[in-house]
């Protein structure tokens, strides 16, 4: 039997164009509900606009049922592979690195993946954060203990 066909990370032709299919739903839809634009993000953290509210309850209700609901539905994923769980758990570096997080997503209005996305808008003034946004993981892959 080819192990190649049994490895979930083994990258096909299918999985990539899904990936990419994904990722550019993904970025549309960022961008359609404006999570692309700092100042949006901003309102939304001052409690002056619900609208992004109703996004990102939307997603997360989405997300839960993926993640709850898959696994119960199909034997397997579709594109192969299995489904696997990742145990979470609570220390001081996840602490540290989730107030570092939201203290830049509050100061920038910029969060990865509307960073990412608002680069298709030819907002180029996103790429400060992007930087910043580097420039923290560098730091916890450097400090980071296994």
């Amino acid at each position: 039997m080819n192990t190649q066909t049994l490895n979930p990370h083994t990258l096909t032709m299918p999985k990539a164009l899904v990936t990419l299919l994904a990722g550019a739903l993904f970025g549309f839809g960022l961008s359609l509900a404006t999570m692309v634009q700092p100042e949006v993000v901003l309102s939304f953290l001052r409690f002056q606009d619900w609208g992004l509210m109703l996004v990102m309850g939307g997603a997360a209700g989405l997300a839960l049922l993926a993640y709850k609901g898959f696994p119960r539905w199909f034997a397997r994923p579709l594109l192969g592979g299995q489904f696997l769980t990742q145990p979470a758990s609570w220390n001081r570096q996840t602490v540290i690195g989730s107030a570092i997080f939201g203290m830049g997503w509050g100061l920038s209005g910029v969060c990865p993946g509307p960073a990412i996305a608002a680069l298709g808008t030819g907002n180029t003034d996103i790429l400060w954060a992007l930087a910043g946004i580097v420039l923290g993981g560098l730091a916890h892959g450097l400090t980071a203990r296994d």
